[in-house]
């Protein structure tokens, strides 16, 4: 995966080497020198980490944690502090910092760091799109279950790739080709009526009222389209 990494270091020669260390870890890195530059940069782009340097030239890296986490509390962050400035370290965990490195700090223990940060966000994105809930009901696609109201049902396969696509495409239309395509895997003897079945049985399973259904919509003349929060 190519993670997006957002550095905001104001000392030139740092930042520099840092970008290169990071760069050379594979991530696409873009870096700011000071806080006026990363803010305006958070406010136009998303970012699977955040580095902030606690000491910049206007806005502090405890700041801009701060405008960070007022809008996305998901983020990963790691700051970058002065040594003994221990009542630094202690704020920017209350703000919502996932990790600190203390300055002069080893290049191959912040780079595993930001390692262990990311290994875990990628592993909560992936249990998210595991178990999700669709209004009422919770989905768990890796044990094919559906639960509405403390009752649980089984998910088929196909059921519950289908809801694994419209997930991971939330509130757009999926077509009946993708589906045939990605589902089926191209099956020549799968047709339309096929999915419009199992459609039909996974709003049963999911719908309060399955024939006015609200969550999974047909959008005419191209498929399906799922709204989690109807």
């Amino acid at each position: 995966m190519n993670f997006r990494l957002l550095l905001v270091e104001d000392d030139r020669t740092l930042r520099t080497a840092l970008c290169d260390a990071f760069s050379g870890e594979g991530y696409e890195v873009r870096a700011a020198a000071d806080g006026h530059e990363a803010r305006a940069i958070l406010r136009s782009e998303r970012f699977d980490l955040c580095v902030f340097d606690v000491m910049l030239p206007g806005p502090s890296g405890l700041e801009l944690l701060r405008e960070l986490r007022q809008r996305d509390a998901d983020t990963p962050a790691l700051l970058l502090t002065a040594r003994g400035s221990e009542g630094d370290k202690v704020l920017g965990l209350e703000l919502g910092a996932d990790d600190y490195v203390t300055k002069p700090f080893s290049l191959r223990e912040l780079l595993a760091r930001c390692k262990a940060m990311l290994r875990r966000r990628a592993r909560d994105e992936r249990a998210a799109e595991q178990q999700f809930a669709i209004g009422e009901s919770m989905v768990d696609l890796a044990a094919f279950t559906i639960t509405k109201k403390d009752r649980a049902e089984a998910l088929s396969p196909k059921e519950a790739a289908m809801l694994a696509l419209l997930r991971r495409e939330h509130g757009r239309a999926v077509s009946r080709a993708r589906f045939l395509a990605e589902v089926w895997g191209g099956d020549q003897f799968v047709g339309d009526r096929t999915i419009d079945t199992h459609m039909l049985n996974l709003r049963a399973k999911v719908e309060a009222d399955p024939k006015a259904p609200v969550h999974l919509l047909t959008v005419h003349g191209v498929g399906y389209r799922l709204v989690c929060d109807a």
